[in-house]
Parts: C-alpha cells; structure tokens; sequence
C-alpha cells in the first residue's frame, strides 16, 4: 500500500538537494586532483545518484497528487542508485591509489545486473568508498574530528537501507527514514563544505 502525501514527497526533495549540493561540492574541490578517467567515474556517479532520487521523489509527487502512478520512476531509483554509488567510490578509489596526471584510466562502467543482491552490494561498497576516500582526506587536512562526522553519516545511510527492508504501509515509518536520509545528507553535505574551506582544492594527493 502506497501511503504517500504531497508534503512527505517535497519533504523526499530534501535529502536529494542536500546530497546534490555536497556532491557538486567534491566535484569542485577534487576537480584537480583527479586524471579525466577518475573525475568522469565520480562525476557519472554521483550524478546518477542525484537523478535516481530526483526520480523517486517526482514518482511520489505525482503519485501523492493523484497525477498518475508511473511505476517506472520508482523501479529505476534502487538500481540507478546503486550503480551511481558504486561509480563515484570507483572515482574516489582511482584518484587516492593511481597517480593524477591528467591521463584516462582505463576504466569500464560495470553492466548493470538484474536481481537484488548485486545493487545492494553496489551500494554498500560505493558508499563505503566515498566516505573512506573522504575520511582520508580529513586526515590528510589534519581533521580527523570530520571522520566521525563522515562515519555518523554513513551509518545513517546504511540504516536507510535497512529500512527499505521494512513495512511502508504506515505513513510514520516514510516521516521516520525521510528523517534519517536527511539528516545523513546533512551531515554529509556539513564535512564536505568543512573539507573544502580547509583547503581540499589545494591539498596535493599522494
């Protein structure tokens, strides 16, 4: 039973801005320290993201304003997102473990499979490498405290997945995990502005 209304499918906008903004963030604040092969990983990545939960909220918009039920908009999110993660930890990964000249890395998109074991481990090693590579880098600026700040966020991301496991039919539960994706992007979205006013654009990578 879909139990979604107008103001719970803005309130699905929320976290999707938030994560755009951080993203649009890194993408800035790395720009220079990643070959063209790399940025265009991470870049991809976390576009896709972005898109898929652009999706999934204009699914519930039109759903909750009795427009019309396009369930495709909604079967695209988890797949789309999880590929998007797995892209963009891809990126972070080639940047902190190949040296950046600026050259392509032979890198290959993967395929996309059916089934859903393949898009949950996707996800789960897409958002683990973003945040390690982001962890890194709060080392590498002399700002461990931002790890916790990353690590916090992470686990409310993976307590999202967790949800996803659970009965929606109630409408507290969508308030509950809208809640949580909120304040996960949040903090996502404070360590990455944090990390750039620290100098993650001029930082060298080695």
């Amino acid at each position: 039973m879909k139990n979604f209304t107008v103001p719970m499918a803005l309130i699905d906008f929320i976290p999707v801005i938030l994560f755009g903004i951080a993203a649009v963030y890194m993408q800035r604040g790395l720009y220079n320290k990643m070959s063209k092969g790399a940025f265009a990983l991470f870049a991809a990545g976390t576009i896709d993201i972005v898109c898929a939960g652009l999706l999934k909220a204009l699914y519930k918009l039109l759903y909750a304003a009795k427009v019309c039920d396009f369930e495709p908009l909604n079967s695209l999110f988890f797949p789309l997102q999880s590929l998007g993660f797995l892209l963009a930890g891809l990126g972070i990964v080639a940047m902190l473990t190949h040296k950046q000249t600026g050259t392509k890395l032979n890198s290959v998109a993967p395929v996309a499979f059916s089934g859903t074991a393949i898009f949950v481990s996707a996800m789960v090693i897409g958002m683990a490498l973003i945040y390690i590579g982001l962890s890194v880098i709060s080392v590498k600026l002399k700002k461990p405290i931002l790890i916790a700040v990353f690590v916090v966020s992470l686990v409310l991301m993976m307590g999202m997945g967790y949800l996803s496991t659970k009965d929606f039919s109630e409408a507290y539960m969508n308030w509950v995990a809208q809640g949580i994706n909120i304040l996960a992007q949040g903090l996502l979205l404070y360590g990455v502005i944090r990390l750039n006013k620290l100098g993650m654009t001029e930082l060298v990578l080695k």
